[in-house]
Parts: C-alpha cells; structure tokens; sequence
C-alpha cells in the first residue's frame, strides 16, 4: 500500500498515512487517461460557430441577368458559393461536441491520475482544512506552508464556502468537493492537496470500480 506523509495547516509533519492500493496504488494508464481528458474538453465546448449558406445570406433574390444570350454563365443568385458575398459551402453549424465514455473507463482513469500523483511525490495530506473566514492571504498561506503555493487542487470532503472564496483568487489554484474530483483537474495543477475525510470519501467511491 502507498503510504504519504499526514501534514497539518501549518506544514508540521504528524506521521504517516496508508492509502487504498486500489486507487492510489493503480498502475497508470496515460492512454486512458488522455481518452478521459479529451472527452472533458469536447463536452466543454459550446458548439456555437456559425456560417451562413446561400439560403441564410440576405440578398440575392433577383436573377443578376437573363439565362441566355450574354455569352456568360448562367446565374441565379448573387449568393451563390461561388460569388463574393455568397453563401458558405459546408461550414460548422451550431452543434453539440459532448458524448460520454463508459462509468468504468472514467473511474479508472481517475484512479490512474490519483495514482501518478502519489507516485511522483505531488500529493499533499491535510489532517484537516478550513478557515475562519474568506481571506485570499490566509489560504495562501496554508498552501505556502504545504509546499503547494504556485499551483494546487484542493479537496475536501465537502463544501466549504470560506475555502472555496480564499482559493478564488490565487492563480493556479482550485477547490473542489471529494464528488466534482475529475481526471482533468487532477492532471493540469502541480500538487493534489486533500484532506483525510476527502481520501475516505473518493477511496469509497473508487474502490469498487
């Protein structure tokens, strides 16, 4: 079993914690993972571009010269593709880029970023984390101790409005419930910041696939 060091609020050191083998001792499968994080960002586009054919182009509606006898070709519409000021031929149109990957395929994927992050040393136990009051110097502070200032996810068990506010405005930094964890946000900051409640709520939720 992976074991990482417990820390408290202040940096100090208070021992040692075994972590599930199941979820944060998985091998690691980069291909799975990058399945999961393009299918993340597919389902975050808006799908709003837009062109307009020869039928949504205003204009147009009168032939520009007769059919036969100018000696040019035949036209009927100055909006037509081939004209300057016509329409577009096969452009985007407004469409949805999302689809879903199966439940087990993002659980593993989630399990093999969890596992690279305790393999490479980048994440950080927390025995418990929570503020007195919304303030960004305070949060900052917290992190500076963990060795997480210059860029970090955050986890907690559950919501925490103070903590969520404080973590705002710092660049690079973001916080998240233990259910809203996701393959993504665990690969794009540089530490993994959790909290002992937050590893027995996803080690729950992932142990069983």
């Amino acid at each position: 079993m992976p074991k990482v060091k417990l820390y408290d609020m202040n940096g100090k050191e208070k021992g040692e914690v075994e972590l599930s083998d199941a979820v944060f001792g998985a091998e690691v499968n980069e291909a799975l993972m990058h399945d999961v994080v393009v299918m993340y960002q597919a389902n975050q586009r808006q799908g709003t571009s837009a062109t307009k054919t020869r039928g949504l182009v205003s204009g147009g509606g009168k032939k520009p010269w007769r059919q036969k006898g100018t000696g040019r070709a035949r036209a009927g519409s100055t909006r037509s593709p081939l004209w300057r000021h016509g329409g577009i031929t096969f452009g985007p149109q407004p469409r949805s880029y999302s689809y879903t990957m199966p439940r087990q395929a993002r659980r593993a994927a989630l399990r093999s970023a969890l596992s690279a992050k305790v393999k490479s040393g980048e994440m950080v136990l927390v025995d418990h984390l929570a503020l007195d009051e919304a303030k960004t110097k305070e949060m900052a502070r917290v992190l500076g101790n963990l060795g997480a200032a210059e860029g970090a996810l955050v986890v907690t068990a559950g919501s925490d409005e103070n903590l969520s506010r404080s973590s705002r405005n710092i660049p690079g930094v973001d916080a998240v419930v233990a259910a809203g964890l996701n393959v993504y946000s665990v690969l794009t900051h540089d530490k993994l910041v959790m909290t002992k409640d937050a590893v027995a709520k996803v080690e729950e939720a992932l142990a069983n696939g």
